[in-house]
C-alpha cells in the first residue's frame, strides 16, 4: 500500500455515535505507534466529537453533521454545507483519508467526498462498485465481525501494525476527581462500591423498558446495593420511569462530560445498560458490564471482547432486525427483572473470586 506509512496528515472519518468513536480507538493508535510522525484528524459527529478527548491518538477533531449520515431525512436541503465542507477538507491539505464504517455503511460517499477536496489516498471497506471514490478498496468484512476488528481489518491491510486490540480510553485525574464529587453530591459514597445503571439508547429498539429498570434497580436497593441511574437530558422521561419504580436509587441527569461519566463507570462496581455507549467505556475500562442485548444487532458485532460480562436477550425469529423501532413490543427484551438482577450477583460474585484466587496465587 504505497505511500499509506509515509503520510504526515491523515484524516480518520466516523460520523457515527459516541460508542462507535469509543471502538476506534485501538485503530487510531495503530495508526499513530506506526507512524507517529503523522498528524492524526478525527472528522466525527457533534455526538461522536465529545468522545474524541478520550482518545490520545487524535490531534485535532473537526465536527460535522453529514448528510450521509442522516437517518430518516432530517436535515434540511442545503447542498451549499457540503460545499463548504469540501472547502474545510481542501483547506487542510490531508494527504491520506481512513473511512470507517459499520457492516451496512457505505465508505464511497464519503470518499468521493475527499476525492474532491483533493486527498489522493483513500481508504476504506466495501461491498459495493463505487468506480474508483477509493484509492484503496477492501472488500467488505463478514457482517458478524465485531467493530473494533472490522476498524483494525482495514488499517491493518495498509501496513499499520497493531500491538493490542483491547479498547483502551485516557481519563485524566480532574476526570476522577470530578467523578468522586458527582457521587458525594448525588449521596453516594466514593468509597463505597456501587452499581451503574443507564436505561437509555439512541434507538428505541435496544431499550430494555424503564419500568423494568426500575424494579431492577428497586431489587438491587433492597439487597443494599447503592444504585446510580443515568442518564443524558433528552432521556428525562425515562429517568423519571426509573425512579417511579425505585425512589431509593441515586438519579444523574446530564452534568457531565464524557470523559467524567467514563470515571463514573470506571468507579463502578458493575455497570447495567443496553447496546449502548456505557457497554464500550467498561469493556475499554474492565468494568464488569450485564447488557441488555436486543435483538436489533448480532451480538459479535458490538458485544464487550474483554471485561467480565452476562448478555441477556430472549431467541426471536426477527433476529437481527436492524430497527430503531420495534412494531411487535420487543420480544426479545421479556426478560424479568430478577433474571437481570440475578446475573448482576452472579457476575458480581464471579469477579470477586477470580480476584481473590488471583491473590491467592501472587501470595
Amino acid at each position: 500500500m504505497s505511500g499509506w506509512l509515509e503520510a504526515k496528515n491523515i484524516l480518520a472519518l466516523r460520523l457515527d455515535n459516541m460508542g462507535d468513536v469509543i471502538m476506534l480507538g485501538p485503530a487510531l493508535r495503530a495508526v499513530k505507534e506506526t507512524s507517529p510522525q503523522a498528524h492524526l484528524t478525527l472528522l466525527a459527529s457533534p455526538a461522536g466529537a465529545a468522545a474524541a478527548p478520550l482518545l490520545p491518538w487524535v490531534d485535532k477533531v473537526i465536527s460535522w453533521r453529514s448528510i450521509w449520515q442522516d437517518v430518516g431525512g432530517r436535515m434540511a436541503f442545503a447542498p451549499q454545507r457540503e460545499r463548504e465542507l469540501l472547502s474545510l477538507l481542501a483547506e487542510q491539505a490531508f494527504d491520506a483519508a481512513l473511512i470507517f464504517t459499520s457492516f451496512s455503511q457505505t465508505p464511497h460517499t464519503p470518499g468521493y467526498v475527499c476525492y474532491l477536496a483533493g486527498i489522493p489516498l483513500r481508504a476504506g471497506e466495501s461491498r459495493e462498485f463505487g468506480g474508483s471514490t477509493l484509492s484503496t478498496e477492501l472488500q467488505g468484512a463478514p457482517t458478524e465481525m465485531h467493530q473494533v476488528e472490522r476498524n483494525l481489518r482495514l488499517v491493518e491491510h495498509l501496513g499499520f501494525v497493531c500491538r493490542d486490540r483491547k479498547l483502551t480510553i485516557a481519563l485524566s485525574e480532574s476526570d476522577r476527581l470530578s467523578a468522586t464529587s458527582l457521587l458525594q453530591e448525588h449521596g453516594l459514597d466514593p468509597q463505597e462500591p456501587f452499581i451503574l445503571l443507564h436505561p437509555g439508547a439512541s434507538a428505541k429498539a435496544r431499550r430494555y423498558p424503564a419500568t423494568k429498570y426500575g424494579a431492577v434497580a428497586d431489587l438491587l436497593t433492597r439487597q443494599g446495593w447503592p444504585v446510580l441511574v443515568t442518564g443524558v437530558e433528552r432521556e428525562a422521561e425515562l429517568i423519571a420511569q426509573v425512579k417511579q419504580c425505585a425512589p431509593e436509587a441515586h438519579f444523574l441527569l446530564g452534568k457531565t462530560t464524557v470523559a467524567e461519566y467514563a470515571a463514573l463507570i470506571e468507579r463502578a462496581a458493575l455497570v447495567i445498560c443496553n447496546n449502548t455507549l456505557p457497554l464500550h467505556l467498561a469493556d475499554a475500562l474492565g468494568t464488569p458490564v450485564v447488557v441488555l442485548y436486543s435483538g436489533t444487532d448480532y451480538e459479535e458485532q458490538w458485544r464487550p471482547r474483554v471485561t467480565p460480562n452476562r448478555l441477556l436477550r430472549r431467541p426471536t425469529p426477527c433476529h437481527p432486525c436492524y430497527l430503531f423501532e420495534c412494531p411487535i413490543g420487543l420480544p426479545c427484551l421479556d426478560i424479568a427483572p430478577e433474571e437481570v438482577v440475578s446475573a448482576a450477583v452472579e457476575l458480581l460474585s464471579s469477579v470477586r473470586e477470580r480476584a481473590l484466587s488471583a491473590i491467592s496465587r501472587r501470595k
